[in-house]
């Protein structure tokens, strides 16, 4: 081929790709169902939000949302089907702060954590509850524990890379003790541990700790975050129990692959926003343990600007505990 003819033939092809990409935001969200990923298992926070909030979506659409389990490795194998999906806007990811987390915790990804997907919507912010098994009754307790050498504590994670891993490192590490790390697929098989007492300590966000603790299954040792939760009211913040610099920020936020036509992400945007003011969504999530960010919410700009804050915040917590990216 001729280059002259290669030049022709490349023009011919963005402008193909272009004029589909018109295609399908002109037809979006008709075309087909929306499918939701939740990068964890059945059940858990970011399954149960990915539902909460795009059924919703979902009715003010007026088309179909299938929400898809992909769980593993700390929900990377979620992600990257997310990444590697057509973009479209027929693919939607929900995921935890673990979206930011693994960017600083992998030095090798099958997908590009800064390029191949882009921020739709914040979508709830959430405390990390710092649960153990009846065998301690407060955090001096399991903190004490901790510090024995060697440790005879262990703690559950959705995997390495995963931001409860994350949270929990930076309390051990504000705290001064250590333990050993055992990896879940997804939190409710680390529920069922720790209530088995086969699991000593859980540092995340658990939809059902306070029903777990009402029932004396589990006990509730404090929250890693600023200030306390208007869901756990009595339970005091790590900090307040004498552990600076353990807060931890968890959040669930929403996003599409890269080069999903921005007319359709605004869309996209603008429907969770309005979905999220509904007092009953706004309560469901608070049964979970979230909050909605009060006002209208985040515009994709914003959202954009809030991941690139929270992707510094992380790497700067990896450093700070001397993490070797896996």
């Amino acid at each position: 081929m001729s280059g002259y003819r290669l030049i022709l033939w490349l023009c011919g092809a963005l402008i193909g790709l272009a004029g589909s990409n018109i295609a399908a935001a002109e037809d979006w969200p008709m075309a087909q169902p929306i499918k939701v990923i939740a990068p964890t298992t059945p059940g858990s926070t970011a399954d149960l939000i990915a539902r909460i909030v795009f059924e919703q979506v979902g009715q003010q659409l007026g088309q179909t949302v299938v929400v898809e389990n992909r769980g593993g490795a700390g929900t990377i194998v979620g992600m990257n089907a997310v990444a590697k999906a057509p973009p479209d806007g027929y693919t939607v990811l929900v995921n935890s702060t673990s979206y930011v987390v693994v960017a600083s915790t992998f030095a090798h990804l099958p997908y590009d954590p800064y390029h191949d997907m882009t921020g739709v919507a914040l979508l709830a912010r959430f405390p990390v509850v710092v649960l153990s098994s009846l065998k301690y009754k407060a955090l001096p307790q399991l903190v004490a524990a901790g510090r024995a050498k060697p440790s005879p504590l262990t703690f559950g994670t959705l995997g390495i890379g995963s931001s409860g891993q994350l949270a929990t490192a930076r309390l051990m590490l504000a705290a001064g003790f250590n333990g050993t790390n055992v990896p879940y697929r997804g939190t409710a098989e680390a529920m069922n541990e720790l209530v088995a007492g086969r699991l000593d300590m859980y540092s995340g966000v658990v939809p059902n700790a306070l029903q777990l603790a009402k029932a004396g299954k589990i006990n509730i040792l404090a929250l890693e975050s600023a200030n306390r939760s208007l869901l756990f009211p009595g339970v005091p913040t790590t900090i307040e129990a004498g552990y600076p610099s353990s807060d931890y920020n968890f959040w669930m936020g929403s996003y599409a692959p890269a080069k999903t036509p921005p007319e359709i992400v605004q869309r996209l945007n603008a429907e969770v926003r309005k979905a999220l003011q509904m007092p009953g969504i706004k309560s469901r999530i608070l049964t979970l343990g979230g909050e909605v960010d009060p006002g209208d919410g985040m515009t994709v700009a914003q959202f954009d600007d809030f991941i690139a804050k929270e992707r510094a915040a992380n790497a700067e917590i990896v450093k700070l505990i001397h993490y070797q990216p896996q």
